[in-house]
């Protein structure tokens, strides 16, 4: 399954890096006049990346993909409901500018995403790419947030005007929806997914810390140097995107000492051993 694994995020750094190479020399070329045309000319390419995303949910189902179900659906869902339900339906929502920043930000979080997913099939970890991958997003997803809901309420005036979506059902059910009501119901839920999301990625950060302070009091622990961590990731899976470089620093440091324990401190493995294999310290 690795390879299958390794092919399909193969396609996707190809697809995104295209996208992201396109963009910056279109800007590059023709300044901010290239903007308004984003969507006509990388639109195609960016809903083919976005319908073989989908994918990775019943990566997810199937178990070959241990990453966590939930905010990947989450993810997914967000993106396919802005590209195809409010810019491509909507032509004067594809020449915004907040669109062409939208695209920016998703490209620039999957290209470093799928390259360190592509790497770590094969067994490598490049510590620098590592500490992008994992720190990357703590600035960005908040930004993705802003520029999705921005993106909606330009929309909404033209789902007003032209009435797209919105249902109005004959006689005996005398029941409309209208879409507008619906986007705005979808900014909150929004708004309260990401929230989630961020209170996990918080409540896991201090898991780790506070396993990490635990593990402090035994004295060769903190002897411990950088030089001694192998950057690889928990046995089984690759590490969640929502884990910053210190945890992953941290987690390391207690994959080493659970184990290779050098030989000066071979009992106290033994003694300990209770402490390294508590699960709170297993990240999925």
């Amino acid at each position: 399954m690795n390879t299958y694994l390794f092919v399909y995020d193969l396609m996707q750094f190809c697809g995104h890096s295209w996208i992201f190479t396109n963009m910056i020399i279109r800007f590059m070329s023709f300044g901010k006049d290239s903007l308004a045309d984003t969507f006509y000319s990388i639109g195609l390419v960016m809903r083919l990346c976005q319908l073989l995303s989908i994918l990775e949910i019943l990566h997810i189902l199937t178990g070959i993909d241990k990453s966590r179900l939930f905010p990947r659906i989450l993810q997914i869902a967000e993106r396919i409901i802005v590209l195809f339900v409010v810019i491509n339906s909507q032509e004067e929502v594809q020449g915004k500018y907040v669109v062409c920043v939208l695209f920016f930000l998703w490209n620039l979080l999957d290209v470093v995403r799928y390259t360190y997913n592509m790497l770590a099939r094969m067994g490598i970890y490049y510590l620098p790419l590592t500490w992008l991958n994992f720190s990357l997003c703590i600035p960005l997803y908040p930004l993705s947030v802003l520029a999705k809901a921005f993106a909606i309420c330009v929309s909404l005036p033209y789902f007003e005007s032209f009435g797209t979506y919105s249902i109005k059902l004959p006689f005996p059910f005398a029941f409309s929806i209208y879409f507008p009501y619906v986007l705005k119901m979808y900014l909150l839920v929004l708004f309260i997914g990401k929230y989630l999301i961020f209170q996990k990625a918080g409540s896991q950060h201090n898991r780790v810390a506070y396993n990490n302070k635990k593990l402090n009091q035994y004295s060769f622990f903190p002897k411990l140097s950088l030089c001694h961590i192998s950057c690889r990731p928990l046995q089984g899976s690759l590490l969640s995107p929502a884990v910053s470089i210190s945890d992953v620093f941290q987690i390391q440091i207690i994959e080493f000492a659970r184990d290779t324990v050098c030989e000066k401190h071979k009992n106290t493995k033994q003694k300990y051993r209770n402490c390294f294999n508590d699960p709170g310290l297993t990240v999925t």
